[in-house]
């Protein structure tokens, strides 16, 4: 597993910087920058299907009336990134220069013969992966593309795959911007509802009685702040010791190769249904995401077992396999994500950025019996 390496930044502006009008030459905030580094110079891919043919004039008519105003747009997708090496304050730094764009540079619409494509799928998989391969310069052009595929594959009539730069903005922040770009099929001119379920407030008071609960409110509470003092402090000394390379994952076909992170990728991509993530929390009383990683922990297992010359009736895989990943969290509360659907509900201004932060959670590679073992 390879961490990103730790740059030396100055706290010139907040991490999400709201452009106000008439201000221009914003600096980036310390996460966007980091982001531009060799080590972690990142773009978030996604796909995105649809249930007919793609009109690529519609879109940039649509583009240009939502995602470049002012009023929702973040100012980021429409100016370029150009360094800040001349001047005196900020010696290497980088700026966001408000740049005139040009909708045709950004959709891209290639020129296809389904006829001679032998499988969409594949050719999606392909066009994608080859994506990866190239980037964006950052100071010809605002760092984001649209490419429209009109050919049918077997999810979709036609998709469309949306590249941006990470120092942009974030997954969260990506989502709401998305939706401010969108309409209800019942009213074109508004806004899709993105509202978040609200919490139950009044906990586990119902089922205590006054006696019984606030001694189970206490004992709650100093444990959530012993466990949270006691796995900071082992995080932090497991962050410390991989930084000083005294601990490392073992030597397995998954582990990364240091120096090699920007090589080519293959992406293969296949259709979950989320009824079946349902079905599987509420049989195991868990959450989604638990179902997720016990599914990402039995695929890298499956996979190891061809790899390592291992199979289901002769496990050989080797003991205490250690296998961790640097997985990015989102560092908002549900109040900030609900301020970010209120934002889009109201046609305001998003506020585009990275809150994220990351964890190193390691993964159980072993064979099980059972499935829900995972």
């Amino acid at each position: 597993m390879q961490l990103p390496k730790p740059i030396k930044v100055n706290p010139i502006v907040d991490e999400n910087p709201i452009f106000e009008n008439g201000k221009e030459d914003q600096p980036l905030s310390p996460m966007s920058r980091l982001f531009h580094e060799p080590e972690s110079n990142l773009y978030i891919v996604v796909m995105i299907g649809f249930k007919s043919k793609t009109n690529p004039d519609f879109v940039k008519a649509n583009l240009g009336h939502s995602l470049l105003k002012q009023q929702i747009s973040d100012i980021r997708y429409s100016s370029t990134i150009v360094s800040l090496v001349e001047d005196e304050k900020i010696k290497g730094g980088l700026k966001w220069v408000p740049t005139k764009v040009n909708l045709d540079n950004h959709v891209i619409v290639p020129n296809l013969e389904p006829k001679s494509i032998d499988s969409a799928d594949k050719f999606v998989e392909d066009y994608v992966s080859n994506l990866s391969k190239t980037g964006i310069k950052m100071s010809k052009q605002p760092m984001w593309d649209l490419h429209l595929l009109n050919i049918k594959t077997s999810d979709a009539e036609s998709v469309a795959v949306l590249r941006v730069h990470h120092s942009l903005g974030d997954g969260t922040s990506l989502v709401s911007l998305f939706l401010s770009c969108t309409r209800k099929v019942s009213n074109p001119e508004e806004l899709p509802s993105n509202s978040i379920p609200p919490t139950s407030k009044e906990g586990d008071s119902r089922s205590y009685g006054i006696k019984g609960f606030w001694p189970y409110l206490s004992f709650k509470y100093f444990w959530f702040v012993f466990s949270l003092f006691y796995n900071t402090l082992v995080d932090a000394v497991m962050v410390i010791a991989t930084i000083l390379m005294f601990v490392k994952d073992s030597e397995t076909p998954l582990k990364g190769i240091m120096g090699k992170a920007s090589g080519p990728r293959r992406i293969v991509h296949r259709s979950l249904s989320l009824d079946d993530f349902k079905f599987v929390k509420n049989a195991m009383n868990t959450t989604i995401n638990d179902a997720v990683v016990a599914v990402t922990q039995a695929g890298l297992s499956r996979y190891s077992i061809g790899n390592m010359g291992a199979s289901e009736r002769n496990n050989n895989l080797p003991k205490n396999i250690r296998l961790r990943a640097a997985i990015m969290k989102d560092l908002r509360s549900s109040g900030e994500v609900q301020e970010l659907a209120d934002t889009v509900k109201n046609g305001y201004k998003t506020k585009s950025g990275n809150k994220i932060g990351f964890v190193i959670f390691p993964f159980s590679i072993a064979l099980r019996d059972d499935p829900l073992d995972y």
